[in-house]
């Protein structure tokens, strides 16, 4: 498969799979409510939003949200940028991948902060469901709509023992975060590059080039 054509359908991929799963929770799950997944207490659909950040972090209310919008837009364009120098290069394919599963949640969780807000009702904190392009409009204007999280994973939910310092008789729970499709795309590509090619970045720096020369079979692997 060429280079370009597999970026773009693991971008396309990744879309569909985010924007299909939130529009099915944001239309038939009410706020807080949820479902166990194959019956796993520790395997959850559950129906959160949030204002912010990725895993339900928050960022300086109206203003640090236009914000946030802004730099994820400008972040992708920089992505996209460095991803068609990859292309042109002939970089790595694992590598492009990593690069392309980033874009995509990056682009996912746009859509949610530009869009959501004026397509979908407000999913009421204390019962019933939001409907898609409501007769009265959207909930909020652009750029300042909510992001679907649905995916929570409590793999471990007890109380602490009273013997431990300040947190005795108190309720751990461990893996916490309520997260979505894009957020999990976003986080493989980070870990796949931080993993398998770290080496990516350090390619163009004059160690590097001096390696290269001392040693001419570096670069061809």
């Amino acid at each position: 498969m060429k280079r370009t054509h597999l970026v773009f359908l693991i971008i396309a991929v990744v879309l569909i799979l985010d924007q299909v799963s939130k529009i099915y929770i944001k239309t038939h799950f009410e706020y807080g409510s949820g479902i166990n997944i194959f019956g796993f207490d520790w395997a959850r659909l559950h129906f959160v939003e949030n204002k912010g950040m990725a895993f339900g972090l928050s960022f300086g209310g109206v203003i640090g949200k236009y914000l946030l919008s802004i730099f994820r837009i400008i972040l992708v364009g920089v992505l996209m940028y460095i991803v068609l120098g990859m292309i042109k290069a002939k970089e790595n394919k694992g590598l492009l991948a990593a690069f392309a599963m980033i874009i995509a949640g990056a682009i996912g969780n746009i859509i949610d902060s530009a869009f959501y807000g004026m397509i979908f009702s407000e999913s009421p904190y204390h019962g019933g469901l939001a409907t898609m392009f409501p007769e009265q409009g959207g909930y909020a204007p652009f750029l300042q709509g909510k992001v679907v999280d649905m995916l929570y994973f409590p793999m471990v939910d007890t109380i602490l023992p009273d013997w431990i310092p300040f947190r005795g008789g108190t309720r751990f729970t461990f893996f916490n975060p309520v997260f979505n499709v894009a957020d999990s795309s976003i986080s493989i590509g980070v870990a796949t590059i931080l993993i398998f090619y770290r080496s990516f970045f350090k390619e163009d720096s004059p160690e590097s080039e001096e390696g290269a020369i001392k040693n001419p079979t570096l670069r061809e692997e």
